[in-house]
This record gives structure tokens, sequence and C-alpha cells, in this order.
């Protein structure tokens, strides 16, 4: 059936009004460097039913709303596997728990004592214990610190919170006495979910891989994004239906499916969608907000607003110290988990239907929860800085190292402070024990280097201790624990941990300890790389940049590009990315001499095979020079490295010989040396 032209769409000319006031609002804010959420939020107040009345069908927008929430947790899932959730059910229930039953009983008691009844003051304390899954991961997502001990701990508390509002939409009844099987029903709710778990985990091993396959061999595009969506709707269908949220059936979805090897393709298919709801989402936030009841009220408002960041920032920075977490990070945790969230907005409702809150109550709560909200980017934004210089206090720095004492003599005995060090010289530190830590412990171990690993993750810390790992639990900022470390005799600093603030101020107090120790960092992104560089950092090396090399390296392999030629153009690639990048800095001596000599470059070789015209001989008869146009600047023969390179020296097989020339004629030397 074809549509008549004169048929009219309400939500349609919405749309329009939404999109179109969005993106002139955002664009202004954009010039004012305010961030896009808080855009979306005052779109949503200046078009919705106390501004401007520009919308009709609030309704419509409340859908694409839900749509947006169902998207945001879908793509959040497709980022974790399950192996990943398990890594952090730790965070999950000790940090969650903590983090929503103190919020709970400080809200309780604070509202009962100045008044309200004792089930409507707990109601408050449901409400104004949930945080927004939504902006704050999203905010951590933009900034790339999904992945930082914060970022996780932050996200298994979001979880937390997301699980328990069920129960807490269950127990709402039982508080306005309306209910009499509520054991019962929560019992019911474990069931289901258990049920729903059971589905998930089936499904991520067998169905979706084995479903993905059949529609990749089709080839069909169309076919691959309608099966996405298909799996994002119908477990969060399916988790509305067994009584539990869509939001969290819409993150199980996503878990689904990243246990499959399509997951980049699924986030990339469905995050358009994902960006274009989201923004519905925040715009009917923005739209319940009454401005004139904000006016009359606005002292009040402020001070109820400052009250909650301060009451939820101190008790979510408590969860992430009895998580054993320093204080810098338990900070950026309460720096990020203070604002109310969108499932309060939810839970608010049924306290409305139940008569727990009165619309004037509930205007104060909108009005405190949308002022969290609209201050939560700005307040991350300077978390890092904030928490670095609070943490740098000594009182705070103490009362952390005392709770963290308290937190291992009672509940993580097998995780140390320290480990016997005494003997360490000349060794490789490594701080931060993930994938690229745990690769550098395993080339290290594989050559015979001797090394101690830094690390935060108490789980991590547990696992490889018992697999013989030098690890201590420590947080590296400290100057004690560098110490610890024994840094000032050690070779080699590896930095490879996903926070940026803290990964400068490790480098500051690694250069005030020792000078000459060589400090490689592994940073993400590129633009990271100089104030590294001129903090101390003899190298650092940017992922994003190392991840493009490799691409294009691959992509010359598939065209048969001669690997001379491929190394040649790598090279150039690097110089001219990291040249730029050095300034006025420290370097070690053979990084010396390349930088005066920028055509010219070192490498150490090890001399795998006797040849007449380098070994067994004194270099005045071998002339490597002459023959080879390199330059011997050092040989290390075992554990001792010589550089007083003279005529008499006498390379030999087995030597790590050091040498110094143009690229293509190290190469040339090192195919005469090599087997």
């Amino acid at each position: 059936m074809i549509l008549a032209a004169n048929v009219e769409i309400p939500i349609l000319s919405d749309i329009v009004v939404i999109l179109g006031l969005a993106i002139f609002v955002i664009l202004l804010f954009r010039r004012l460097k305010v961030p896009p959420i808080i855009g979306f939020l005052i779109t949503g107040i200046i078009a919705g039913p106390y501004g401007f009345q520009m919308i009709d069908a609030t309704e419509g927008v409340r859908v694409f709303a839900e749509i947006g929430v169902i998207l945001l947790l879908f793509i959040i899932g497709i980022e974790f596997s399950i192996k990943s959730l398990a890594s952090i059910k730790k965070a999950v229930f000790i940090g969650g728990t903590i983090q929503v039953f103190a919020t709970v009983l400080v809200v309780s008691l604070v509202a009962y004592n100045i008044g309200f009844e004792l089930n409507s003051a707990i109601f408050l304390g449901f409400i104004f214990s949930l945080s927004s899954t939504a902006i704050v991961l999203n905010i951590l997502k933009d900034k790339g610190e999904t992945a930082t001990p914060h970022g996780k701990t932050i996200l298994a508390i979001l979880i937390f919170q997301d699980i328990i509002v069920v129960p807490m939409m269950l127990f709402t009844p039982l508080l306005a006495g309306e209910s009499s099987n509520i054991w019962l029903e929560i019992l019911s709710m474990l069931v289901k979910a258990a049920l729903l778990i059971a589905f998930v985990l089936v499904s991520a091993k067998y169905i979706v891989p084995w479903l993905f396959y059949q529609i990749a061999k089709t080839k069909s595009k169309e076919m691959f994004v309608l099966v996405v969506v298909l799996v994002c709707f119908s477990v969060a269908w399916l988790s509305s239906f067994l009584g539990l949220s869509l939001a969290l059936g819409a993150f199980l979805a996503g878990i689904i499916i990243s246990e499959s090897e399509y997951s980049h393709q699924a986030a990339s298919n469905i995050l358009p969608f994902h960006e274009l709801f989201t923004s519905f989402f925040f715009v009917s936030i923005g739209m319940l907000l009454d401005i004139f009841f904000v006016a009359d009220h606005f002292l009040i408002i402020v001070a109820l607003t400052m009250a909650v960041i301060i009451v939820k920032g101190i008790i979510a920075t408590f969860a992430g110290t009895m998580l054993a977490y320093p204080a810098r990070t338990s900070l950026r945790i309460g720096l990020s988990l203070f604002q109310v969230g969108e499932f309060a907005f939810i839970l608010a409702t049924v306290g409305l239907t139940y008569g727990l809150i009165s619309d004037n109550i509930n205007q104060y709560f909108l009005s405190v929860s949308l002022f969290s909200m609209g201050i939560t980017p700005i307040i991350i934004g300077f978390s890092g800085k904030w928490a670095d210089k609070i943490a740098s206090n000594k009182i705070a720095t103490k009362l952390g190292e005392q709770t963290q004492k308290v937190f291992f003599t009672f509940s993580d005995t097998s995780v140390e402070t320290s480990v016997e060090n005494e003997d360490l010289d000349k060794h490789i530190v490594i701080i931060g024990f993930g994938l690229n830590g745990r690769n550098v412990a395993k080339a290290a171990k594989s050559v015979g280097i001797p090394y101690i690993i830094s690390e935060l993750n108490t789980e991590t810390i547990r696992k490889h201790k018992a697999e013989g790992e030098p690890i201590i639990y420590g947080d590296a900022i400290q100057p004690d624990v560098l110490k610890s470390l024994s840094v000032h005799k050690a070779k080699v600093i590896v930095i490879a941990i996903s926070d940026t603030i803290a990964t400068r101020r490790i480098i500051s107090n690694i250069r005030m300890i020792s000078s000459t120790v060589h400090i490689i960092v592994r940073t993400r992104f590129i633009t990271e790389v100089e104030e590294n560089l001129r903090l101390g950092a003899d190298e650092v090396i940017p992922e994003e940049f190392e991840t493009s090399v490799e691409i294009f390296t691959r992509v010359l392999n598939q065209y048969l590009v001669p690997q001379k030629k491929i190394k040649e153009f790598i090279r150039g690639i690097r110089s001219d990315n990291y040249e730029m990048l050095r300034g006025v800095l420290k370097r070690n001596p053979l990084q010396k001499i390349t930088e005066e000599f920028p055509d010219l470059t070192t490498a150490s070789y090890e001399i795998e095979r006797d040849h007449s015209e380098i070994t067994n001989k004194p270099i005045s008869e071998t002339n490597i020079r002459k023959n080879f146009g390199v330059t011997v600047i050092g040989i290390k023969r075992g554990l001792e490295l010589n550089t007083q390179i003279g005529p008499e020296t006498t390379p030999k097989k087995g030597d790590i010989i050091i040498v110094f020339g143009k690229p293509e004629d190290l190469e040339h030397f090192y195919e005469k040396i090599s087997i």
C-alpha cells in the first residue's frame, strides 16, 4: 500500500526539529569546547514541553531513546568478552555491592532524618544509588580509557547497578505495601536470570558462530546487518519478557557476538544507528526538565546536586580503595560515578505509581539528576589531573596505604607487596602486566635477563605469582614503589599501562631517581609521544602508528613488493614520524650518534658463523670498515660489553657486534655473519 501524498507522520516533523536544533546547538557548543552530550540535553530542554514546546510526539521520541540505550549497551557488550567479564567479577560484586548499598544506606538515613517516611527514604536511596551507564561509558570510550584500571572498575560497578535495578523494581511494591510475595518474586527473577545467562553461554559458543558463518558464506551485507540487529533486539526482548531490563539483555547480546570472529564487522555495522538513537536518548532526558521549577528552586537544587556529587563520589572512591587500588585510581572512579543515571528515571516512574515519591519530589530528583549528568563530561575531563593532585597529598597517600594493608591482611593474603630483590642488577622493570608486559617478560626469560613486574590488579598478581613470576602489587607513581623495584640499578624500564597521566608521572619520578636508566613507553596515540619524550622517556612506541606500519607492510606484501623496498619504506616512515617528535632530549650514546648523522643508523647483530673477513682476526687486518662500509662501535661477549674498540679488537663467533653505518650497508653486513 502506497501512502497518500498528504498523509502526515507526526514524529517525522519532530525528528527534523530535534536533529536540526541539535546540529545548531552542538556546533555552537563545539566552539565553546563543551561536550556534545550537554548539547543534546540542552536541545531537549529547548524543544521539550517545558521549553518552546517544539515537539508533539514525545512518546515516539522516548521510544527512540529506548532504542538508543539498547544499542549503546549492545556496542559496549561487543567490546567485552565472557573471559574479560570474568576477569572483573571481583570488581562487579565487591565494588558494585559497596557502591550501591553504601549509597542506599547514606541517602536513606539522611532522608529519614529530615522527615521522610522510612519506605520513601529507602526508595530515594535506590534511585540515587544508580549512575549513568550511557554517559560515563560513552565518555570513557571516547577518551580511550575503557581498558584502564579505573575504566574496568567503573564498567564493573555500572554492570552491577544495571543488574541490581531489577530487584529494586521488584522490591518497590513491597516498600509501598503492595506486595506480599517479594521473596518468591526475587527467587523467580534469579531463576529467570540464570536461564538467560545459560542461553547466552550456549548462544555464544554454538548458535551465533554457526549462524554468522552461514550468513558470511552468502556474502550478503544486508543479511549480515539484519542478523546483527536481530540478535541485539531478540535478546533484549527476551530479557524484558523474563522481567529483566532491556539494557541488560542488549549488553548480553553484545557479549554473545563478542565471542565470534565477526564482532568487529557487527560493531561497525551498528555504530551509525547507535550514534543516531543515542542522541535521541539524551534529548529525551533533557525534555523531562521543568525549567520553571528549576528557576523557582535554583539554589536548593544546586545545593542538593553538590551534596549528591560529594556523597556519591566519596562512596565510589571508597569502593575503589576496598578493591586495593591506589588513591589516584580510586579517586578517578569516584569522580566518574557521582551522577544519577538514566535507569533511575525508570525506577522513579515506578515509585510515582506506588506513591513513594510525590510529583514535587520527583521534579527535585529530575533537576538534580540532570544537573549532575550535565556536569559529568566536565568533571571526568578533569578527573585525571584532579585525582593526581589529590593523590599526591601525603595524608591521602598514607590513608590509601593503610586501607590497602587492611584489605590485604583480611582479603588477599596471597598477593604480596614486595619480593626479594637485593640481587637485582641491570634488570628490566616492567610496569603493567597486560599483553605487552607479558611479552616483554617472556622475551627476557628466554634470554636469561632478570626482571621484576609492578601491577595493580590483584587477580593478575595472584595468577602470575602462582606461575613463579617476580610480580608485586604497587603503584609505580609512588617513589617508594619505584625504589623497591630497584630502578636505580635497572638497565631498562618498560612502562606498558593505559593511563596517560599515570605514565607521565611515572616517567618524571623515575628521572628523579635515575638519569641513566633507559625508559621505553608504550602509548596508544602518536599525539602522546612528544610529552613523554619531553619528560624523559628514551623511546615511545605509539600503538596507533605501529599498527598502521604493520597494516601497510602486509598490504605491500600482498602486492609482492620486495622485502628490501618494504624495509626502506618503513625506515623512511618511522624516521619522518618519530624525528619530528624528538625535540631537544636526553639520549643514550647510540641514539645521539644517529641524530647527528640522520642518514646513518646503528644495529646490533649476533655473529652466527665464522667468516674469514670478519672473525678470529683483529679489526686492523679484516678492515671491516673498508670492506663493508660499517664501523664497529661495540662488542658484547657474554655479559661484558666492550666499547673501547681498537685495531687489536678481535670479533668471534657468538659475539654481539654493534655497528654503525647506512641501512643498506648494515643489511649487507648482516647477511655475511648470519646463517
